[in-house]
C-alpha cells in the first residue's frame, strides 16, 4: 500500500496546485490516503476553517498544522469539529484539537498519523519523543501503519526523531523549511525518512514569499509584512509504500514537479 504526502502548502498559489495535482498523483499512485500540511495555507500564515475544507474536498485527506497553528483565531474551535485536521500532539495539554488520529485508507487500510513539533529554534513545547512514545502506546493498539510529521527547524531535530522511531513507525518527515531534502531512504529498521518533503508553493519565491519583500528585511532588519508570492508552483512530496502485515517502509519516492499553467483552477482567498 502507498501514502501521499505533500509538504508545506503557502497560500492561494499552493491550494490551487493541490486541487490541480492531488487528483493526478492519485491517479498516478493509487495512495491509500493522502497527507499535507497546511500551516501556511492562509496567506502563508494558518489555516482558517474554509480553507481547510478547500484542501479536503481537493483529495486531501488528512491536514497536519505545525507552529502557525493558531495564526487565525477562527481555526481554534473548528479543530474540536473535525478529526481530519491535526495539531501538534506535543502543545501543551488541554489546547483544542488533536495531535494524532487513526484513519480509514481508500481500501479500509488503518493508517497512524502523528503530528510533532520540534523545540529547536522553537516555541518551547512538551519533549517530542516521549509525546511520540506515548502515542504509539495507544496506536499500535490499532495499527501498525503510523506516519509522523516532524514539524521542527533542525534537520539534527528531525534526524534525531527518524532514529528514535526507527522500526516502530512506517515513515517520520520532516516539514517546515518549506526546501525539499534529497535524503530520502528507508532505514534499518523499515522506517522511511526524508528530513524535508518541500512545499507546495510558488516557485519564484523565498519559501513561499515575495522575494523583494523577504529581501528587504534581511537589508533593513524592518518587521514588514510578508506576502505571498505568484506565479507556477512546486509540488513537492513523497509516496511511501509499505507492508500492510508488518507496517514496515518498502520504499520512498520523492516527488518534484513544477507546474506549467498557473491558471488552471479557480481559487478563492488569499
Amino acid at each position: 500500500m502507498r501514502i501521499l504526502v505533500l509538504g508545506d502548502v503557502v497560500g492561494k498559489p499552493g491550494r490551487r496546485a493541490v486541487a490541480d495535482f492531488v487528483p493526478l498523483l492519485r491517479a498516478e499512485h493509487e495512495p491509500e490516503i493522502v497527507i499535507a500540511n497546511a500551516e501556511n495555507a492562509a496567506g502563508g500564515l494558518g489555516l482558517t476553517p474554509e480553507i481547510a475544507v478547500q484542501l479536503l474536498d481537493s483529495g486531501v485527506d488528512v491536514l497536519t498544522l505545525g507552529n502557525h497553528a493558531w495564526a487565525k483565531k477562527e481555526i481554534t474551535e473548528y479543530l474540536n469539529v473535525d478529526r481530519r485536521l491535526l495539531r501538534p500532539a506535543n502543545f501543551p495539554p488541554g489546547l483544542p484539537g488533536r495531535g494524532f488520529g487513526v484513519y480509514e485508507g481508500a481500501s479500509g487500510v488503518r493508517i497512524g498519523v502523528v503530528n510533532l513539533i520540534g523545540r529547536i529554534f522553537m516555541q518551547p513545547v512538551e519533549d517530542p519523543f516521549r509525546v511520540a512514545d506515548a502515542i504509539l502506546k495507544e496506536i499500535h493498539d490499532q495499527t501498525r501503519i503510523v506516519v509522523v510529521d516532524m514539524h521542527a527547524e533542525a534537520t539534527s531535530e528531525k534526524a534525531a526523531m527518524g532514529w528514535y522511531m526507527n522500526g516502530r513507525v512506517t515513515a517520520v518527515l520532516g516539514t517546515h523549511t518549506h526546501v525539499q531534502t534529497s535524503d530520502e531512504r528507508v532505514l534499518p529498521g523499515g522506517t522511511a525518512y526524508i528530513t524535508d518533503v518541500g512545499m507546495v508553493g510558488p516557485r519564484d519565491s523565498v519559501l513561499g514569499l515575495r522575494t523583494d519583500l523577504v529581501i528587504e528585511r534581511f537589508l533593513t532588519q524592518i518587521q514588514t509584512r510578508f506576502e505571498v508570492a505568484t506565479g507556477s508552483c512546486t509540488v513537492n512530496g513523497v509516496v511511501v509504500e509499505a507492508d500492510l502485515e508488518t507496517g514496515r517502509a518498502l520504499s520512498i519516492l520523492r516527488i518534484n514537479v513544477i507546474e506549467s499553467n498557473a491558471q488552471t483552477t479557480d481559487i478563492n482567498g488569499d
